[in-house]
């Protein structure tokens, strides 16, 4: 009896116990497994992101100077807090094709309360982004409550508000952002060097006080927990990355304030999603909406009020890419915002399927696609070049994550 019952009970062992028990052995052996399962985590984005840096640096040294990684981490901000605002609605296996309109009209209105009508730019943000709350709202209405799919309710709201975005405007169509609040959200830098130094240090020592605190929540109620050598690799881990980071931004102007507002962003909205009941339960609904209405959760209220996260993340991308430019236009919020914002959550690993992403897929995907941009614009490779590329590692990302959810049904892990 004990001899069938022991491969069973081998294959049921938590995977921290296995690492713990046989060191690089067990960690090695659970990378294969999580591989054959089809869970890929982030690793495929991250190696992606490494040889484009390799590629770009070794065609163009400027590539990875301190100037260009500054600039770079500028300009991911705008969209990918456009971003941000999409993973939320694709955890729930729906689309929002709305956000570029909504973020380019959230920005008019903020120029016309802020230039034409004088209002305090601190009061005209905040309406902004309200206003990009309601008409995210409005989608989630029409759709949880009267059942139009999200795809056409969206799609009406990208045409509506962007009509609304030219009749904000007025005939001219552009207005300029005066040197001031609104301005300094992409031009201001901490130029001290113990800014992105003392952001680096306060990330890592938080990342390894919620790990050590979580495993004494483990431990306290009799279950795996990770070894302090995983935690302590791990750590030193995110300290290198973060120490590099803030010595490369020193090089140049210091640490940029919408990088600072837009990595406080993605940390706080991770935590909502994975530490609070509202979290879970937008997983619960992306995962199995009628097991989750079952368990209690009012799927109406989580669809509408994520549509309504999702128009005001929309809204403060449109705040930071007028702010980047110092001007609204009826160029905002256009052209391809709205598919790279879609096409960074997804390369970043979140999944089109619904029930499993992060909004730390935002920042990922978004160090991809602005890497490409960047690094062709240095090649002086045509705009056409670039969509197309960026066309097809969006194609890899979904293939990567059909084929891993794929591999998970086949594993029993789905």
């Amino acid at each position: 009896m004990s001899d069938t019952q022991g491969p069973a009970s081998d294959a049921q062992v938590d995977p921290r116990l296995l690492v713990r028990e046989e060191g690089l052995a067990g960690y090695l052996g659970e990378a294969r497994r999580r591989i054959k399962g089809g869970e890929l985590g982030p690793l495929p984005v991250i190696i992606g992101l490494v040889v484009i840096w390799i590629v770009f640096q070794t065609l163009n040294d400027r590539f990875l100077s301190a100037q260009n990684l500054s600039n770079l981490s500028v300009d991911i901000v705008a969209t990918g807090l456009i971003s941000v605002g999409i993973v939320f609605v694709l955890l729930l296996g729906e689309i929002d094709l709305s956000a570029g309109a909504v973020s380019g009209a959230c920005a008019a209105i903020l120029a016309v309360l802020s230039v034409n009508q004088g209002w305090n730019p601190v009061l005209a943000i905040i309406v902004s982004v309200a206003v990009g709350a309601t008409m995210g709202l409005i989608h989630g209405f029409f759709f949880a409550k009267i059942g139009v799919p999200s795809f056409v309710v969206t799609l009406a709201g990208m045409l509506a508000w962007t009509g609304f975005q030219l009749w904000v405007l007025g005939p001219n169509g552009t207005i300029n952002l005066p040197d001031g609040l609104i301005s300094d959200l992409t031009g201001t830098y901490f130029a001290y060097v113990i800014a992105a130094y003392g952001l680096a240090a306060l990330a890592t020592a938080a990342f390894l006080i919620v790990s050590l605190a979580g495993n004494a929540r483990r431990r306290k109620a009799g279950v795996p927990s990770r070894s302090m050598g995983d935690i302590v690799f791990r750590t030193a881990v995110l300290a290198v990355v973060a120490f590099g980071a803030a010595y490369i931004l020193n090089l140049y102007r210091g640490l940029p304030l919408a990088l600072l507002i837009f990595l406080a962003v993605v940390v706080v909205t991770d935590f909502v999603l994975r530490r609070t009941k509202y979290g879970r339960s937008i997983f619960a609904v992306g995962g199995n909406i009628e097991a989750a209405r079952r368990a209690g959760i009012n799927v109406a209220f989580i669809r509408m009020s994520v549509f309504a996260i999702s128009g005001s993340f929309a809204a403060l991308g449109g705040i930071f890419a007028a702010s980047r430019i110092a001007s609204a236009s009826q160029a905002t919020g256009q052209s391809n915002v709205l598919m790279m914002a879609i096409a960074a959550a997804v390369i970043g690993g979140t999944s089109l399927f619904g029930g499993r992403g992060s909004t730390f897929s935002a920042l990922l995907g978004m160090l991809v696609i602005q890497s490409i941009a960047s690094g062709m614009a240095l090649q002086g490779v045509s705009n056409s070049i670039q969509f197309m590329v960026t066309g097809a590692v969006l194609l890899a990302a979904v293939v990567i994550d059909s084929v891993s959810r794929r591999s998970q049904k086949a594993s029993g892990r789905a």
